[in-house]
Protein backbone atom coordinates (compact mmCIF):
# COMPACT_ATOMS: atom_id res chain seq x y z
CA UNK A 1 0.00 0.00 0.00
CA UNK A 2 1.52 3.29 -1.08
CA UNK A 3 1.57 6.20 1.35
CA UNK A 4 2.38 9.89 1.39
CA UNK A 5 6.03 10.82 2.01
CA UNK A 6 6.48 11.16 5.82
CA UNK A 7 9.04 13.94 5.36
CA UNK A 8 6.60 15.96 3.25
CA UNK A 9 3.87 15.60 5.88
CA UNK A 10 6.18 16.65 8.70
CA UNK A 11 7.36 19.68 6.72
CA UNK A 12 3.74 20.68 6.03
CA UNK A 13 2.94 20.50 9.75
CA UNK A 14 6.04 22.57 10.59
CA UNK A 15 5.06 25.27 8.11
CA UNK A 16 1.51 25.50 9.40
CA UNK A 17 2.71 25.74 13.01
CA UNK A 18 5.03 28.57 11.97
CA UNK A 19 2.16 30.37 10.24
CA UNK A 20 0.03 30.17 13.40
CA UNK A 21 2.88 31.61 15.47
CA UNK A 22 3.32 34.44 12.96
CA UNK A 23 -0.37 35.35 13.10
CA UNK A 24 -0.33 35.34 16.89
CA UNK A 25 2.69 37.65 16.91
CA UNK A 26 1.02 40.02 14.46
CA UNK A 27 -2.14 40.05 16.55
CA UNK A 28 -0.18 40.84 19.71
CA UNK A 29 1.64 43.67 17.93
CA UNK A 30 -1.64 45.14 16.73
CA UNK A 31 -3.05 45.11 20.25
CA UNK A 32 0.05 46.85 21.57
CA UNK A 33 -0.14 49.53 18.88
CA UNK A 34 -3.66 50.93 18.55
CA UNK A 35 -2.66 52.64 15.31
CA UNK A 36 -1.81 49.40 13.56
CA UNK A 37 -3.66 49.18 10.22
CA UNK A 38 -6.10 46.32 9.79
CA UNK A 39 -6.00 44.22 6.65
CA UNK A 40 -8.84 41.77 5.82
CA UNK A 41 -6.48 38.81 6.22
CA UNK A 42 -5.22 39.94 9.60
CA UNK A 43 -8.70 40.93 10.71
CA UNK A 44 -10.03 37.44 10.00
CA UNK A 45 -7.10 35.82 11.81
CA UNK A 46 -7.52 38.24 14.69
CA UNK A 47 -11.16 37.33 15.12
CA UNK A 48 -10.22 33.66 15.34
CA UNK A 49 -7.51 34.22 17.92
CA UNK A 50 -9.65 36.64 19.92
CA UNK A 51 -11.69 33.60 20.78
CA UNK A 52 -8.64 31.48 21.53
CA UNK A 53 -7.05 33.97 23.94
CA UNK A 54 -10.25 34.90 25.79
CA UNK A 55 -9.31 35.67 29.40
CA UNK A 56 -12.61 36.52 31.11
CA UNK A 57 -16.33 35.79 30.96
CA UNK A 58 -18.92 38.42 30.15
CA UNK A 59 -22.07 38.86 32.22
CA UNK A 60 -23.97 37.15 29.43
CA UNK A 61 -21.56 34.19 29.60
CA UNK A 62 -21.97 33.93 33.36
CA UNK A 63 -25.75 33.93 33.09
CA UNK A 64 -25.86 31.39 30.25
CA UNK A 65 -23.35 28.92 31.71
CA UNK A 66 -24.01 29.53 35.42
CA UNK A 67 -25.15 25.97 36.18
CA UNK A 68 -21.85 24.47 35.03
CA UNK A 69 -19.73 27.34 36.34
CA UNK A 70 -20.67 26.44 39.92
CA UNK A 71 -19.27 22.92 39.50
CA UNK A 72 -15.96 22.90 41.44
CA UNK A 73 -14.39 20.43 38.99
CA UNK A 74 -15.26 22.71 36.04
CA UNK A 75 -15.69 26.33 37.16
CA UNK A 76 -14.62 29.51 35.39
CA UNK A 77 -11.30 27.97 34.35
CA UNK A 78 -13.06 25.09 32.58
CA UNK A 79 -15.47 27.44 30.82
CA UNK A 80 -12.63 29.65 29.58
CA UNK A 81 -10.75 26.61 28.29
CA UNK A 82 -13.92 25.49 26.53
CA UNK A 83 -14.43 28.89 24.91
CA UNK A 84 -10.89 28.75 23.51
CA UNK A 85 -11.21 25.20 22.20
CA UNK A 86 -12.17 23.97 18.74
CA UNK A 87 -13.78 20.64 17.92
CA UNK A 88 -14.29 18.96 14.54
CA UNK A 89 -17.33 16.68 14.33
CA UNK A 90 -17.00 14.23 11.43
CA UNK A 91 -20.50 13.01 10.61
CA UNK A 92 -23.72 14.96 11.29
CA UNK A 93 -25.99 11.96 11.76
CA UNK A 94 -27.30 9.97 14.71
CA UNK A 95 -24.13 10.44 16.77
CA UNK A 96 -23.10 13.84 15.48
CA UNK A 97 -26.44 15.57 16.14
CA UNK A 98 -26.60 15.11 19.95
CA UNK A 99 -22.83 15.57 20.19
CA UNK A 100 -22.89 18.90 18.33
CA UNK A 101 -25.98 20.08 20.21
CA UNK A 102 -24.40 19.67 23.63
CA UNK A 103 -21.03 21.09 22.54
CA UNK A 104 -22.78 24.20 21.26
CA UNK A 105 -24.96 24.47 24.35
CA UNK A 106 -21.90 24.20 26.62
CA UNK A 107 -20.12 27.06 24.85
CA UNK A 108 -17.39 25.45 22.77
CA UNK A 109 -15.37 28.11 20.96
CA UNK A 110 -15.34 26.81 17.39
CA UNK A 111 -17.32 23.87 16.05
CA UNK A 112 -16.50 22.31 12.68
CA UNK A 113 -19.26 20.11 11.22
CA UNK A 114 -18.40 17.81 8.34
CA UNK A 115 -20.79 15.61 6.34
CA UNK A 116 -21.04 14.84 2.62
CA UNK A 117 -24.67 13.72 2.74
CA UNK A 118 -28.10 15.35 2.54
CA UNK A 119 -31.08 14.99 4.86
CA UNK A 120 -33.46 12.11 4.08
CA UNK A 121 -36.74 11.11 5.70
CA UNK A 122 -35.21 7.87 7.02
CA UNK A 123 -32.67 9.95 9.01
CA UNK A 124 -35.18 11.78 11.17
CA UNK A 125 -35.89 9.11 13.80
CA UNK A 126 -32.35 9.51 15.13
CA UNK A 127 -30.77 12.63 13.58
CA UNK A 128 -32.68 15.07 15.72
CA UNK A 129 -31.20 18.39 14.56
CA UNK A 130 -32.76 18.04 11.11
CA UNK A 131 -36.44 18.25 10.18
CA UNK A 132 -39.05 17.31 7.61
CA UNK A 133 -38.73 20.59 5.71
CA UNK A 134 -34.97 20.12 5.35
CA UNK A 135 -35.06 17.01 3.18
CA UNK A 136 -32.44 17.45 0.48
CA UNK A 137 -30.47 20.04 2.51
CA UNK A 138 -26.82 19.48 3.34
CA UNK A 139 -26.62 17.84 6.77
CA UNK A 140 -23.78 20.10 7.90
CA UNK A 141 -25.73 23.22 6.87
CA UNK A 142 -28.88 21.88 8.55
CA UNK A 143 -27.05 21.31 11.84
CA UNK A 144 -25.56 24.81 11.78
CA UNK A 145 -28.97 26.32 11.08
CA UNK A 146 -30.40 24.63 14.17
CA UNK A 147 -27.45 25.31 16.46
CA UNK A 148 -27.28 29.02 15.68
CA UNK A 149 -30.73 29.30 17.25
CA UNK A 150 -29.42 27.53 20.35
CA UNK A 151 -26.16 29.45 20.84
CA UNK A 152 -25.24 32.23 18.43
CA UNK A 153 -21.96 32.97 20.21
CA UNK A 154 -20.31 29.78 18.96
CA UNK A 155 -18.32 29.91 15.72
CA UNK A 156 -19.75 27.28 13.36
CA UNK A 157 -17.86 26.02 10.31
CA UNK A 158 -19.89 23.68 8.04
CA UNK A 159 -18.10 21.42 5.56
CA UNK A 160 -20.23 19.75 2.89
CA UNK A 161 -17.61 17.34 1.69
CA UNK A 162 -16.27 13.82 2.05
CA UNK A 163 -13.13 13.35 4.09
CA UNK A 164 -10.34 11.86 1.96
CA UNK A 165 -6.55 11.38 2.12
CA UNK A 166 -5.99 14.69 0.31
CA UNK A 167 -7.91 16.92 2.74
CA UNK A 168 -7.99 15.02 6.06
CA UNK A 169 -4.69 16.17 7.55
CA UNK A 170 -5.09 19.80 6.49
CA UNK A 171 -8.55 19.95 8.06
CA UNK A 172 -7.90 17.97 11.25
CA UNK A 173 -4.82 19.94 12.26
CA UNK A 174 -6.98 23.10 12.50
CA UNK A 175 -8.93 21.70 15.50
CA UNK A 176 -8.03 20.78 19.06
CA UNK A 177 -10.24 17.70 19.48
CA UNK A 178 -11.64 15.41 16.78
CA UNK A 179 -14.93 13.51 17.19
CA UNK A 180 -15.42 10.51 14.90
CA UNK A 181 -19.14 10.02 14.21
CA UNK A 182 -18.63 8.24 10.88
CA UNK A 183 -20.35 5.03 9.87
CA UNK A 184 -17.77 3.14 7.81
CA UNK A 185 -14.42 1.46 8.37
CA UNK A 186 -12.25 3.24 5.76
CA UNK A 187 -13.13 6.66 7.19
CA UNK A 188 -12.31 5.50 10.73
CA UNK A 189 -8.82 4.43 9.65
CA UNK A 190 -8.30 7.68 7.76
CA UNK A 191 -9.39 9.83 10.72
CA UNK A 192 -7.14 7.89 13.07
CA UNK A 193 -4.07 8.19 10.86
CA UNK A 194 -4.60 11.93 10.35
CA UNK A 195 -5.10 12.47 14.10
CA UNK A 196 -1.85 10.67 14.85
CA UNK A 197 -0.05 12.79 12.24
CA UNK A 198 -1.54 16.01 13.64
CA UNK A 199 -1.16 14.96 17.32
CA UNK A 200 -4.88 15.35 18.04
CA UNK A 201 -7.03 13.38 20.52
CA UNK A 202 -9.75 11.37 18.84
CA UNK A 203 -13.06 10.68 20.61
CA UNK A 204 -14.71 7.83 18.72
CA UNK A 205 -18.21 6.36 19.08
CA UNK A 206 -20.40 3.94 17.18
CA UNK A 207 -23.96 2.63 17.39
CA UNK A 208 -25.73 -0.24 15.64
CA UNK A 209 -28.94 -2.10 16.40
CA UNK A 210 -29.14 -2.05 20.24
CA UNK A 211 -25.46 -1.57 21.00
CA UNK A 212 -23.01 1.31 21.32
CA UNK A 213 -19.29 1.77 21.90
CA UNK A 214 -17.11 4.71 22.91
CA UNK A 215 -13.38 5.20 23.43
CA UNK A 216 -10.65 7.82 23.10
CA UNK A 217 -7.61 7.30 20.87
CA UNK A 218 -4.22 9.01 20.64
CA UNK A 219 -4.56 10.93 23.91
CA UNK A 220 -1.90 11.30 26.63
CA UNK A 221 0.13 8.35 25.43
CA UNK A 222 -2.90 6.11 24.88
CA UNK A 223 -3.36 3.74 21.95
CA UNK A 224 -4.59 4.72 18.52
CA UNK A 225 -7.27 2.94 16.50
CA UNK A 226 -4.68 0.84 14.68
CA UNK A 227 -3.19 -0.34 17.97
CA UNK A 228 -6.51 -2.10 18.62
CA UNK A 229 -7.42 -2.93 15.03
CA UNK A 230 -4.23 -3.26 12.95
CA UNK A 231 -6.12 -5.18 10.25
CA UNK A 232 -9.56 -4.19 8.87
CA UNK A 233 -12.40 -6.62 9.62
CA UNK A 234 -13.61 -8.96 6.86
CA UNK A 235 -16.02 -7.11 4.57
CA UNK A 236 -18.80 -9.65 5.11
CA UNK A 237 -18.80 -8.95 8.86
CA UNK A 238 -19.33 -5.19 8.47
CA UNK A 239 -22.82 -3.72 8.41
CA UNK A 240 -24.37 -0.28 8.86
CA UNK A 241 -27.60 1.22 10.15
CA UNK A 242 -29.30 0.94 6.74
CA UNK A 243 -28.67 -2.81 6.64
CA UNK A 244 -28.61 -3.76 10.32
CA UNK A 245 -30.99 -1.16 11.74
CA UNK A 246 -30.71 0.94 14.87
CA UNK A 247 -33.11 2.23 17.50
CA UNK A 248 -32.85 6.01 17.31
CA UNK A 249 -32.15 6.58 20.99
CA UNK A 250 -29.03 4.35 20.93
CA UNK A 251 -26.88 6.73 18.84
CA UNK A 252 -28.50 9.53 20.85
CA UNK A 253 -27.15 8.08 24.10
CA UNK A 254 -23.73 7.39 22.62
CA UNK A 255 -23.56 10.86 21.07
CA UNK A 256 -24.27 12.41 24.47
CA UNK A 257 -21.57 10.28 26.08
CA UNK A 258 -19.24 11.33 23.28
CA UNK A 259 -20.07 15.00 23.94
CA UNK A 260 -19.30 14.52 27.64
CA UNK A 261 -15.88 13.11 26.86
CA UNK A 262 -15.10 15.87 24.34
CA UNK A 263 -16.13 18.54 26.86
CA UNK A 264 -13.90 17.05 29.55
CA UNK A 265 -10.87 16.94 27.26
CA UNK A 266 -11.53 20.40 25.77
CA UNK A 267 -11.95 21.99 29.22
CA UNK A 268 -8.71 20.51 30.53
CA UNK A 269 -10.16 17.66 32.60
CA UNK A 270 -8.89 14.09 32.54
CA UNK A 271 -10.27 11.68 29.95
CA UNK A 272 -12.33 8.76 31.28
CA UNK A 273 -11.98 6.56 28.21
CA UNK A 274 -8.38 6.74 27.04
CA UNK A 275 -7.39 3.09 27.12
CA UNK A 276 -10.92 2.12 28.14
CA UNK A 277 -13.86 1.19 25.92
CA UNK A 278 -17.41 1.87 27.06
CA UNK A 279 -19.89 -0.79 25.92
CA UNK A 280 -23.62 -0.08 26.01
CA UNK A 281 -26.33 -2.72 25.64
CA UNK A 282 -29.70 -1.00 25.24
CA UNK A 283 -31.71 -4.24 25.43
CA UNK A 284 -30.28 -5.04 28.86
CA UNK A 285 -29.95 -1.38 29.86
CA UNK A 286 -26.35 -2.03 30.86
CA UNK A 287 -23.08 -0.10 30.61
CA UNK A 288 -19.71 -1.72 31.17
CA UNK A 289 -16.10 -0.61 30.79
CA UNK A 290 -13.47 -2.78 29.16
CA UNK A 291 -9.80 -1.92 29.48
CA UNK A 292 -8.19 -2.18 26.06
CA UNK A 293 -4.59 -2.96 25.18
CA UNK A 294 -2.18 -0.06 25.49
CA UNK A 295 -0.18 1.71 22.85
CA UNK A 296 1.69 -0.84 20.72
CA UNK A 297 5.34 -0.13 20.06
CA UNK A 298 5.02 -1.97 16.73
CA UNK A 299 1.89 -0.08 15.61
CA UNK A 300 2.14 0.81 11.90
CA UNK A 301 1.11 4.42 12.59
CA UNK A 302 1.91 5.48 16.17
CA UNK A 303 4.57 2.91 17.12
CA UNK A 304 8.03 3.97 18.25
CA UNK A 305 9.72 2.83 15.04
CA UNK A 306 6.86 3.38 12.61
CA UNK A 307 6.79 5.91 9.80
CA UNK A 308 3.78 8.19 9.54
CA UNK A 309 1.44 6.84 6.86
CA UNK A 310 -1.52 8.53 5.22
CA UNK A 311 -2.63 5.91 2.74
CA UNK A 312 -3.69 6.88 -0.76
CA UNK A 313 -6.69 4.55 -0.89
CA UNK A 314 -8.45 3.54 2.32
CA UNK A 315 -11.27 1.82 0.45
CA UNK A 316 -8.73 -0.54 -1.12
CA UNK A 317 -7.04 -1.04 2.25
CA UNK A 318 -10.34 -2.01 3.91
CA UNK A 319 -12.03 -3.62 0.92
CA UNK A 320 -15.19 -1.59 1.54
CA UNK A 321 -16.74 1.75 0.66
CA UNK A 322 -16.03 4.99 2.55
CA UNK A 323 -19.76 5.64 2.75
CA UNK A 324 -22.68 4.55 4.90
CA UNK A 325 -24.78 3.91 1.81
CA UNK A 326 -25.65 0.34 0.88
CA UNK A 327 -23.13 -0.87 -1.68
CA UNK A 328 -24.50 -2.42 -4.88
CA UNK A 329 -23.21 -5.93 -5.49
CA UNK A 330 -22.65 -7.46 -8.92
CA UNK A 331 -22.52 -11.22 -8.40
CA UNK A 332 -24.66 -12.34 -11.36
CA UNK A 333 -24.51 -11.91 -15.11
CA UNK A 334 -27.10 -9.76 -16.86
CA UNK A 335 -28.79 -12.95 -18.14
CA UNK A 336 -29.34 -14.07 -14.55
CA UNK A 337 -31.17 -10.88 -13.58
CA UNK A 338 -34.38 -9.13 -14.58
CA UNK A 339 -35.79 -5.64 -14.21
CA UNK A 340 -38.93 -4.85 -12.24
CA UNK A 341 -40.58 -3.91 -15.55
CA UNK A 342 -39.96 -7.40 -16.93
CA UNK A 343 -41.26 -8.98 -13.73
CA UNK A 344 -44.41 -6.87 -14.00
CA UNK A 345 -45.01 -8.35 -17.49
CA UNK A 346 -44.54 -11.86 -16.07
CA UNK A 347 -47.27 -11.10 -13.53
CA UNK A 348 -49.59 -9.54 -16.11
CA UNK A 349 -49.15 -12.50 -18.46
CA UNK A 350 -49.72 -14.93 -15.58
CA UNK A 351 -46.53 -16.85 -16.36
CA UNK A 352 -46.15 -19.67 -13.77
CA UNK A 353 -43.28 -18.94 -11.40
CA UNK A 354 -42.26 -18.93 -7.76
CA UNK A 355 -41.22 -15.62 -6.16
CA UNK A 356 -38.99 -16.04 -3.10
CA UNK A 357 -38.51 -13.13 -0.70
CA UNK A 358 -35.19 -13.61 1.10
CA UNK A 359 -35.33 -10.64 3.49
CA UNK A 360 -35.24 -11.09 7.28
CA UNK A 361 -38.61 -11.52 9.03
CA UNK A 362 -38.77 -7.94 10.46
CA UNK A 363 -38.50 -6.51 6.94
CA UNK A 364 -41.16 -8.85 5.62
CA UNK A 365 -43.42 -7.67 8.45
CA UNK A 366 -43.01 -4.11 7.14
CA UNK A 367 -44.15 -4.89 3.61
CA UNK A 368 -44.22 -7.70 1.05
CA UNK A 369 -45.65 -8.76 -2.28
CA UNK A 370 -48.63 -10.95 -1.38
CA UNK A 371 -47.82 -13.76 -3.79
CA UNK A 372 -44.22 -14.17 -2.55
CA UNK A 373 -42.92 -17.08 -0.48
CA UNK A 374 -40.68 -16.08 2.42
CA UNK A 375 -37.41 -18.00 2.81
CA UNK A 376 -34.80 -15.83 4.60
CA UNK A 377 -31.32 -15.78 3.14
CA UNK A 378 -30.01 -17.01 6.50
CA UNK A 379 -32.00 -20.22 6.02
CA UNK A 380 -30.77 -20.67 2.47
CA UNK A 381 -27.21 -20.31 3.70
CA UNK A 382 -27.82 -22.92 6.40
CA UNK A 383 -28.22 -26.23 4.57
CA UNK A 384 -29.41 -27.99 7.72
CA UNK A 385 -32.78 -26.19 7.66
CA UNK A 386 -35.77 -27.73 5.82
CA UNK A 387 -36.20 -24.96 3.24
CA UNK A 388 -35.16 -27.31 0.41
CA UNK A 389 -38.05 -29.67 1.17
CA UNK A 390 -40.57 -26.83 1.13
CA UNK A 391 -39.12 -25.53 -2.13
CA UNK A 392 -39.22 -28.97 -3.73
CA UNK A 393 -42.89 -29.37 -2.77
CA UNK A 394 -43.78 -25.96 -4.20
CA UNK A 395 -41.93 -26.72 -7.44
CA UNK A 396 -43.82 -30.00 -7.70
CA UNK A 397 -47.09 -28.06 -7.53
CA UNK A 398 -45.91 -25.66 -10.23
CA UNK A 399 -44.81 -28.48 -12.53
CA UNK A 400 -48.42 -29.67 -12.80
CA UNK A 401 -49.37 -26.43 -14.55
CA UNK A 402 -46.54 -26.10 -17.05
CA UNK A 403 -44.33 -28.27 -19.23
CA UNK A 404 -41.58 -25.67 -19.26
CA UNK A 405 -38.72 -25.45 -16.86
CA UNK A 406 -40.04 -24.04 -13.62
CA UNK A 407 -38.96 -20.47 -12.94
CA UNK A 408 -37.75 -19.36 -9.52
CA UNK A 409 -37.39 -15.61 -9.07
CA UNK A 410 -35.74 -14.07 -6.02
CA UNK A 411 -36.35 -10.63 -4.52
CA UNK A 412 -35.00 -8.65 -1.56
CA UNK A 413 -34.89 -4.99 -0.57
CA UNK A 414 -32.20 -3.67 -2.94
CA UNK A 415 -31.06 -6.59 -5.06
CA UNK A 416 -27.97 -7.62 -3.10
CA UNK A 417 -29.10 -10.54 -0.93
CA UNK A 418 -31.19 -11.82 -3.81
CA UNK A 419 -28.03 -12.35 -5.85
CA UNK A 420 -26.48 -14.36 -3.04
CA UNK A 421 -29.66 -16.43 -2.88
CA UNK A 422 -29.60 -17.13 -6.62
CA UNK A 423 -26.10 -18.58 -6.29
CA UNK A 424 -27.30 -20.96 -3.58
CA UNK A 425 -30.43 -21.96 -5.50
CA UNK A 426 -28.45 -22.63 -8.65
CA UNK A 427 -26.38 -25.17 -6.73
CA UNK A 428 -29.60 -26.69 -5.34
CA UNK A 429 -31.02 -26.98 -8.86
CA UNK A 430 -27.90 -28.70 -10.13
CA UNK A 431 -28.19 -31.49 -7.57
CA UNK A 432 -31.92 -31.53 -6.87
CA UNK A 433 -35.01 -33.37 -8.19
CA UNK A 434 -36.18 -30.34 -10.16
CA UNK A 435 -34.12 -28.39 -12.63
CA UNK A 436 -35.26 -24.78 -12.68
CA UNK A 437 -34.22 -21.38 -13.96
CA UNK A 438 -33.31 -18.94 -11.20
CA UNK A 439 -33.10 -15.17 -11.58
CA UNK A 440 -33.20 -12.21 -9.26
CA UNK A 441 -34.88 -8.80 -9.59
CA UNK A 442 -32.49 -5.85 -9.97
CA UNK A 443 -33.04 -3.15 -7.40
CA UNK A 444 -35.44 -5.33 -5.41
CA UNK A 445 -38.57 -4.05 -3.73
CA UNK A 446 -37.30 -0.47 -3.60
CA UNK A 447 -37.07 -0.49 -7.40
CA UNK A 448 -40.58 -1.98 -7.50
CA UNK A 449 -41.83 0.92 -5.40
CA UNK A 450 -39.97 3.53 -7.44
CA UNK A 451 -40.89 2.23 -10.90
CA UNK A 452 -44.02 0.06 -10.69
CA UNK A 453 -46.12 0.68 -7.57
CA UNK A 454 -45.64 4.07 -5.83
CA UNK A 455 -47.98 2.93 -3.05
CA UNK A 456 -45.51 0.23 -2.01
CA UNK A 457 -43.63 1.44 1.12
CA UNK A 458 -40.06 2.72 0.96
CA UNK A 459 -37.93 1.98 4.03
Amino acid sequence: MESADPAVLREELRQRDAEIRRLREQLAACRADSGCPSTPELHDAGEMFDRIVKTSLTNADILRYSRQLVLPEFGVKGQLELSRASVLVIGCGGLGCPLAQYLAAAGIGRLGLLDYDEVEMSNLHRQVLHGEKRRGMSKSASVVKTLRKLNSSVEYVPYQMMLNPMNALQLIQQYDVIADCSDNVPTRYLINDACVAAHKPLVSASALRWEGQLTVYNHNGGPCYRCLFPVPPPVETVTNCADGGVLGIVPGIMGCMQALEVLKIASGMASSFSGVMLMFDALDGRFRNIRVRGKKSECAVCGSNSELQILEDYEAFCGSSASDKCKTLNLLSSEERMTVQLYKRILDDKVPHLLIDVRPQPEVDICRLEHSVHIPLSQLEDGSLPWSKALTERLAELSKDTNELDKVIVICKLGNDSQKAVKILQEFSDRGTFKFITKDIKGGLMAWSANIDPSFPQY
